[in-house]
C-alpha cells in the first residue's frame, strides 16, 4: 500500500517536494485526493523565523487541473503555526505548499499556470 501511495504522489505531485498522499478515490466524475504536508514546520512570512508550533489545522479544497476528463478535488489538511517571533507583527500564518498552494487562493497554482499558459 505505501509503495502504490508514494507512485501516486510522484504522478500527481512532480515537482512538489513534502507532500503525502493519503488517499485518492476516483468515480466516474471525480478523482478525490487527500494530502497534507510532511515538513515539521514553515517559516513566518513575514518575519522569517521557522515555526513548528502548531496553533491548529484546517482542510482547504483548492481546484486542481482536470485528469482523464473528470474533475479533481484535493482536499488538503493544512497547519496554523504560532510564529517564534515575539515581536513578529503576525502572530499566526498558514503553511504553503509551494506550486500547489498560494495565500488567499481558491485554485491550486498548478490550474492557474494552466490557465495562462492556454492564454500566452
Amino acid at each position: 500500500m505505501e509503495e502504490s501511495v508514494l507512485r501516486l504522489k510522484e504522478l500527481l505531485f512532480p515537482s512538489i517536494a513534502d507532500v503525502a498522499v493519503l488517499s485518492v478515490d476516483v468515480n466516474i466524475e471525480i478523482v478525490r485526493v487527500d494530502a497534507q504536508r510532511t515538513a515539521d514546520g514553515a517559516v513566518c512570512p513575514v518575519c522569517g523565523v521557522w515555526s513548528n508550533r502548531v496553533h491548529g489545522s484546517y482542510l482547504r479544497f483548492p481546484a486542481d487541473v482536470p485528469s482523464g476528463g473528470r474533475s479533481v478535488v484535493l482536499q488538503l489538511r493544512v497547519r496554523r503555526f504560532t510564529c517564534r517571533n515575539s515581536g513578529c507583527a503576525r502572530r499566526t500564518f498558514v503553511e504553503q505548499i509551494s506550486g500547489l498552494t498560494r495565500r488567499l487562493r481558491q485554485c491550486a497554482s498548478r490550474i492557474r499556470n494552466s490557465v495562462v499558459n492556454d492564454y500566452a
